[in-house]
């Protein structure tokens, strides 16, 4: 499967969180929420709870480019009430999009104890902070290490954001422009070099 990918590695290509529905899914996964294993977790940003993660990052961000928008409208049916619920309730945008940061694999893995993994903390932290400065308009909402699988891996959700956008609001989700087939790769090779550093 990953031959076929646009990074050229693990990863799943469609990396999105297309609507509230989704992003629900991911907070119960992510979170453990749904098996009662939120002690195998650590959350390294964000809060025990995705989906308000999500939607306080859409309200910081974009709010004040929706009400900019709104003012400048004639018609009340062409405003947009909130941001959040208007991207989620689209089928042209994506709410948020998922990474899965994984160091190591099954084998490097196998016979590491509790106390090596959990010294991954470090390591994760450090891998968002280099995300930040790596993709300053990917914006986190949220990143949890989970350590109940054969390696411990972080999921890290956030929004991609574009600027200066001449049509609709000034400032919107961007996926498409943000993450293309050359960014993405150059992304991974930038992250495995901060990893390895």
């Amino acid at each position: 499967m990953s031959k076929e990918n646009v990074s050229g590695t693990t990863s799943f290509s469609n990396n999105a969180i297309q609507n509230a529905k989704d992003l629900s899914k991911a907070n119960k996964h992510n979170l453990r929420d749904y098996d009662r294993k939120a002690h195998e977790i650590e959350i390294v940003f964000g809060t025990n709870n995705l989906y308000k993660d999500v939607q306080n990052l859409y309200l910081q961000e974009f709010e004040q480019s929706r009400l900019e928008y709104n003012a400048k409208q004639t018609r009340e049916d062409r405003k947009i009430n909130n941001y959040f619920d208007h991207i989620s309730d689209s089928k042209l945008w994506d709410l948020a999009c998922e990474f899965i940061i994984e160091l190591g694999d099954m084998d490097f893995w196998q016979d590491k104890d509790d106390e090596y993994r959990f010294k991954m903390i470090d390591v994760y932290n450090e891998q968002v902070n280099d995300l930040i400065k790596i993709l300053p308009t990917f914006k986190i909402a949220n990143a949890t290490i989970h350590y109940d699988e054969t390696s411990p891996h972080m999921h890290v959700v956030g929004v991609p954001v574009i600027e200066n956008c001449k049509r609709g609001m000034k400032k919107q989700v961007g996926k498409s422009q943000l993450f293309t087939k050359t960014l993405l790769s150059e992304i991974q090779d930038k992250m495995r070099n901060a990893c390895i550093k």
